[in-house]
């Protein structure tokens, strides 16, 4: 299963970007608003939202191009990418990409609220 955000343009170079995105901490405000509880962690983060179960990301690896989150856990099988394109010295394009291996029940249960969470992530990143 892929999805895929919005392109959208940050006011922060791609070095700020990326050294803010490897501090898991800083993870806390690009959350939605519905978000219920947070633990940073050395290599990643735990969070839940309403309505969701709490999900363990680990930060995979972080450059100027690009940010990957992966499942902290064993039984699912995701990536979140964030890619970051220079536009100016000040300005990068940002554009979140979901790849998740799930079986048929669980993408039919899981897609739109991914979706949301994409969208939700992409104007939080914007305000930044």
């Amino acid at each position: 299963m892929n999805l895929e955000g919005r392109k959208i343009i940050v006011n922060k170079s791609s070095s700020e970007l990326a050294a803010m995105l490897k501090n898991p901490q800083d993870y806390k405000d690009l959350m939605p608003d519905s978000l219920q509880n947070f633990e940073a962690r050395e290599d990643g983060f735990k969070f839940g939202l309403k309505g969701m179960p709490e999900i363990a990301l680990k930060i995979d690896n972080v450059s100027d191009k690009e940010v990957v989150l992966r499942s902290a856990s064993s039984s699912l099988d995701f990536a979140l990418t964030g890619l970051m394109n220079p536009v100016s010295e000040k300005q990068t394009e940002v554009q979140l990409l979901f790849e998740g291996k799930f079986n048929p029940f669980i993408k039919m249960m899981v897609e739109k609220p991914l979706q949301n969470f994409i969208a939700a992530l992409t104007d939080k990143i914007e305000q930044l």
